[in-house]
Formats: structure tokens, sequence, C-alpha cells
């Protein structure tokens, strides 16, 4: 391919405040401005690939004369489009329209026919997308608080921006930029001083340039700086948080990115976060049913209580409680680095999924007082259908699992209604561990593997939450709600459905109230009531 030229001509400049006080390091970024409207990536190789080139003939049924020769590179009749490629406009008209010939006799036939008349092996040039250059976000001299994404940093804080080239023989020419649309250049490796922001943060936009002769994608983070108390008033040290999908340090939680909001200075609140080690994730419940249920698989002998330990509404009472106190511990527990796991893997925050756990179903993972909900997050038809919905991405990578790749391609929405039922029912059966002929009544690798489900089902609902609050308010969540709230009314949404959300945010927006949980839970009809009582247990 030609490679455009390169007409970028770098040179040391000043030095300067990116944004008030933000300065630069010295002898890093210069004050040129950026070169305008980045190309993007522009990379396709062309590659030899062995096929079989057929030849067909296309014949007139009426003096069984050949009106044109088609070849390709495909199994099967040639199609319109082949037709069209090789064959004049009469013939395509004529082809395209022409009823099917099945008398015998031939020259009764109208229009035409294709007559296979060789095969022969053959090579194809094949254009490849090549991977294009990236840009990387990291911070320098600075620590994670905790697995949740805020960090601190004990001195000036420094935003390092790393260019990388995935081709050999090339590399990173320069990283060009803006943050707060103040323009910045530097070589493959920036390092930004960062100072103070507002609370929103301020925007940076950035991108790399290659030897090869094209930009990388144009990239976009929220940098938020705030001043800590550390304790130490000789000490001053800075919370750091950055919103990009270019971020390499521990990410904050996935549905601040979908709401483009900042959590809390200094990091979320308890039930938000996710600790650094999952023995912090420990807890001694004295569960009622969780009890219950391990008396009643043996797991417990509960013999010496009275009526076996249990009551008659299918819980335990004080002294089956009692007996089962040890093994409830363990339970409970037992889920808690899968959970470590699936937060780090999946953003949504580790004391989140363990709190909606134990509101749900008590760690117990089979189906909860014979309702049709199943699982540790206690999974309903409505629920999957969500999930579904509002998360392609699991969607695609669940879909294939139960339907053929082709179906799957379409997309959950333009499905047959029975195959979305079919998947629905799927979701919902796999998060159900009941299993007669399992140890204790339970398949804990199926157990293990709803924990994932339940996290994609938790972003499922922020994507919605997200649409809701847009659709009633006209306005992005970040600017009518806080973080908290935000995941507040998630689980509204993953709890009584989008229905009951909606109509309480729509009721407090058109009074003029401002959108937070207590005025959005005062306003619940009666049938979505019971939500608030489920996210307050949960936000404890």
């Amino acid at each position: 391919m030609t490679r455009p030229r390169n007409h970028f001509v770098r040179g040391i400049i000043a030095l300067l405040l990116i944004i008030g006080s933000l300065a630069l390091p010295p002898a890093t970024p210069s004050r040129a401005a950026p070169s305008a409207d980045p190309p993007g990536p522009d990379r396709v190789a062309t590659i030899n690939v062995d096929t079989t080139l057929y030849t067909w003939w296309m014949v007139s049924w009426k003096n069984n004369k050949t009106v044109c020769t088609i070849e390709i590179d495909h199994d099967g009749q040639p199609t319109l489009g082949d037709v069209y490629s090789n064959c004049d406009e009469t013939v395509y008209d004529t082809w395209s329209t022409q009823k099917p010939c099945i008398h015998p006799a031939p020259s009764q036939c109208e229009g035409y026919y294709v007559y296979l008349v060789d095969t022969k092996p053959s090579q194809k040039e094949v254009a490849v997308k090549l991977p294009p250059p990236v840009v990387w976000l990291s911070l320098e001299n600075c620590d994670a608080v905790s697995r949740s994404g805020t960090n601190i940093c004990e001195t000036t804080p420094i935003l390092v921006l790393q260019g990388q080239e995935p081709l050999p023989n090339e590399h990173i020419t320069r990283i060009e930029g803006t943050m707060d649309n103040i323009p910045f250049v530097c070589d493959p490796t920036c390092k930004l001083q960062l100072a103070p922001t507002s609370p929103t943060g301020v925007r940076l936009r950035f991108w790399a340039w290659s030897s090869y002769g094209d930009s990388s994608e144009v990239f976009t983070a929220q940098v938020r700086v705030a001043n800590a108390d550390a304790g130490n008033p000789d000490q001053v040290s800075f919370y750091v948080d950055v919103l990009s999908s270019q971020w390499q340090g521990v990410r904050t939680a996935s549905c601040a990115a979908t709401w483009n909001i900042f959590p809390p200075v200094g990091g979320p609140p308890p039930w938000l976060s996710t600790p650094k080690d999952p023995s912090e994730l420990n807890s001694d419940i004295p569960y009622n049913y969780l009890s219950a249920n391990l008396i009643l698989q043996g797991a417990v002998d509960a013999s010496t209580c009275p009526d076996g330990g249990l009551l008659p509404d299918g819980g335990a009472n004080q002294c089956g409680q009692e007996a089962a106190r040890g093994a409830v511990d363990q339970w409970q527990n037992q889920f808690d680095s899968l959970i470590m796991n699936t937060a780090e893997t999946t953003g949504v925050p580790a004391q989140l999924l363990k709190n909606l756990f134990a509101r749900e179903s008590q760690f117990w993972p089979g189906v909860f007082r014979a309702s049709a909900d199943a699982g540790l997050g206690q999974l309903t038809p409505n629920g999957a259908d969500t999930t579904l919905v509002w998360n392609p991405s699991f969607f695609d990578q669940y879909c294939p699992l139960v339907l053929s790749g082709q179906a799957c391609s379409q997309g959950y929405l333009n499905l047959k209604p029975g195959d979305q039922e079919l998947l629905r029912q799927a979701l919902v059966s796999s998060v159900n561990a009941t299993c007669s002929d399992c140890p204790l009544g339970i398949d804990l690798s199926q157990a293990s593997f709803s924990v994932g489900v339940f996290a994609h089902t938790l972003l499922a609902s922020c994507e919605q939450t997200a649409q809701v609050i847009q659709n009633n308010t006209g306005q992005a969540p970040s600017a009518v709600a806080s973080y908290e709230d935000l995941w507040k009314f998630t689980l509204v949404d993953y709890n009584a459905g989008a229905g009951c959300l909606g109509l309480a945010v729509n009721q407090v927006w058109t009074t003029g109230q401002k959108l937070a949980w207590d005025t959005v839970s005062s306003n619940f009809t009666d049938v979505c009531i019971p939500a608030k009582n489920y996210v307050d247990d949960i936000s404890q």
C-alpha cells in the first residue's frame, strides 16, 4: 500500500500548564498543535489462499447457446450476484425473474439454465486487517486504595500515556491529544503531571501515530483528581480516578463507565467495594432458610431438636439454627473467591454480589421456597430477558451454547419468539444448581458458573437503568443522580423491573424533585414498594 506522508514537524516548545495548575514534567509534552482529524487505523494486507475455481456456462433453453461464462470460487450454483457480475443486464433480468423449468421437454422451457463446465485448483487474494496501534493509560507512583478503582498518590500524580505498535519493524512516532481542549504532543511515552480537577473531572482525547503511516483510533478518558486527607499535614496526597477503555490500572466498576460517572472521592461505600482479599468478604450471619436446607439435606444433624430443627414454614427453629451454625458459616463463605474473581473480570463490585446473594437466596443456589426464581441471585424469565436484551456481549457468548450460530447472528430481538423463549428458559436453568443425585442436592459447579451470569445480569440492569433515566429526564444519568443512587436504581430494575423504576423516576422528575434514592423510593406504586426494603437490605 502507499503510505501517507508524515507532515508533522516535532519541536520542543516551552513547558505549559495543561489545565490550570496541571503542569507537565520537564522535557515531556510540547504545546505544538496536534494534527487535525487523525485518520485512524488504515491497515490492510493481501494474502494468497488456495481455492477451487468453478467455471459455469449460462445457456439458453431455446437454442442451447451459451450466452456467458461465469467463474466463481465457491461451492453451489452461481448466485444472483455472480450472474450480475459476469453476464449482461438482459440475461440477469431474465435469470432473476424466470420460473423454474420442470417440463420434460427443454425446448418448451423459457430463459436460461447453468451448466458446470470445469473445476480447477486456484488461488485468490484475500484482504486481511492488521492490528492497529493503541495507547494505554496508567499512573506513576500511585497505589490502588482497594480493588474498586480509586488510586491514592502520595506525590504529585503523573498520568502515563504509552503507545504500542503491534507490527514488527514499525514503531510509535508520537502521541497527540487534548486535555480539557488544550492540546499536547509528545514522544511515544507521555507523562502528564496532574493537579486537582472539578468533581466531574476533565476530558482527555488522545491517539498515537505510527511509522506505518496511520494513526490509532481516537481514545477518550475522564480523569478526576482530588486532594486526599492522609492524616499527615506535611504530606499532600491525591485521589485519582480514571474512566477509560485504555486504563491499565484497577478499573472502576463497569457501571461507572456506562453512566460516565465517578464513585465518591476516596472510593465507593463499603457495599459497592471490592476488597483486596476474599477473606474480607467473610460473613457469619445465622441464615434461617440456609440452616433449614442444610438440615433437610443431612449436612447438619438436628435430630435432638424439636421437630428435627425445622419449622412448618420451611425455616429452622432456634435449636436447628444453633445446630447448623458452623455449617452455615462455612457454606455462606465458600463462594467468596469466585465472587472476587468475577468482580475483577466483570467490574461488578464484589460486596454487592455477596449482599445480593444473601438477600435473594441466603446462598442456597437452587430454587428458593419453591418459587419460579432460581439460583444464588434468583433469576426469573423476565430477568433472563433483560440480560439477553441489554447485555449484547453476554448474548453473543451464551446464545451459541443453545442455538445455531446462524440464528444467534441475528441478535436476540430478531430471533423467533420460540427461540427467545428457549434462550430464556435455558438461562434460568443454567443458574439453578438443584441436582437430585448430587451431594446435598446441589451441583456446586453449576452454582459457580451462575455467579458470572448474575454479574452480567446486573450489568444489563445498569444499561437498562441508564436508558430509563434518559427516557424520563432527557438527560444523562451522571447529570441527574449520584453514583450510589444509580446503583440503587439498578437494584430496583433487577428486583422489580424497569416499569417500577420508570414510573417513580418520571413522578419525581415531573414534579421538580431531586432524583435521589429517598425521593424515588417514596414514589413507588403499591406493587413496587417491596423494592425499597430490598435495596435497603443490600445497601446496608
